[in-house]
């Protein structure tokens, strides 16, 4: 295994985000903190509780989960769909590195960049409800793993576009839609029927009760379930990502 390869790698990807910190970390940060603040107090006044929980410390797990996934899965997408914009793709396909390492250095970049705007998110959240940590590890697990999950997705996303269109399908028509009836910013129980069945066909719905439980220890569903799938979401892009990388598809020329 190539470790200077891959460190180096991971290096370039975290450089290439914090260039623009404005960009990357602030922009949305702020976002994400206009959906606590308008959300929370304009829907706090009717909304006083909600699975037992204060309204605003309810949305905040799902606000934090939010910007782990669109900023994890944004940042290795554009980074690689780039190289393949630019040509430059041709330099990582003759360099002394295997697919492993490639996803190693791509993926890497995109959780820290993903995990430090989710971090920044809960950090302001904390001004307004209070710093909560009821299971740390279970908080730490679903993290982690969102943050790899979705920047595995954004890897295979920027492998099959092949115009800028493209690259924006994945979150604009199904993380998008996923993540608002996911349980962000409501309870999936509160649904009439047939939609509450629907919604449990939904894997976004487990990671955001998953990362509730370890922040507030309340979930509608238990975090072993959303563990698991999770779990499983992460092998299968894993190993479907390691598989189109080795092949070189619409990669190699």
């Amino acid at each position: 295994m190539n470790i200077l390869g891959m460190q180096t790698l991971f290096a370039k990807e975290v450089r290439r985000f914090m260039r623009v910190p404005g960009q990357t970390v602030l922009s949305p940060l702020i976002s994400t903190t206009l959906y606590f603040i308008v959300f929370g107090f304009s829907l706090s006044g009717r909304v006083q509780t909600v699975e037992g929980m204060p309204y605003l410390h309810f949305i905040v797990p799902g606000l934090v989960f939010l910007g782990i996934a669109n900023n994890a899965f944004l940042n290795s997408s554009s980074s690689l769909f780039i190289t393949k914009i630019q040509g430059t793709v041709v330099d990582l396909l003759v360099s002394p590195l295997g697919p492993g390492e490639l996803m190693a250095g791509f993926i890497g970049g995109a959780m820290v960049r993903g995990l430090a705007v989710g971090g920044l998110t809960w950090a302001v959240a904390a001004l307004f409800t209070g710093f909560s940590l009821e299971h740390a590890w279970v908080a730490l697990y679903f993290l982690l793993l969102s943050s790899y999950v979705f920047s595995v997705l954004g890897m295979l996303a920027a492998v099959w576009a092949e115009k800028f269109e493209q690259i924006n399908f994945f979150p604009t028509f199904v993380m998008l839609p996923l993540t608002f009836l996911g349980g962000v910013f409501y309870s999936v129980r509160s649904l009439p029927s047939p939609w509450h069945e629907v919604s449990l066909f939904n894997p976004m719905v487990y990671m955001v009760e998953g990362l509730r439980y370890g922040m507030l220890g309340q979930s509608i569903y238990s975090p072993l379930g959303g563990g698991a799938i999770l779990a499983g979401v992460a092998v299968v892009a894993t190993v479907a990502t390691w598989l189109v990388l080795k092949s070189g598809y619409k990669m190699k020329a």
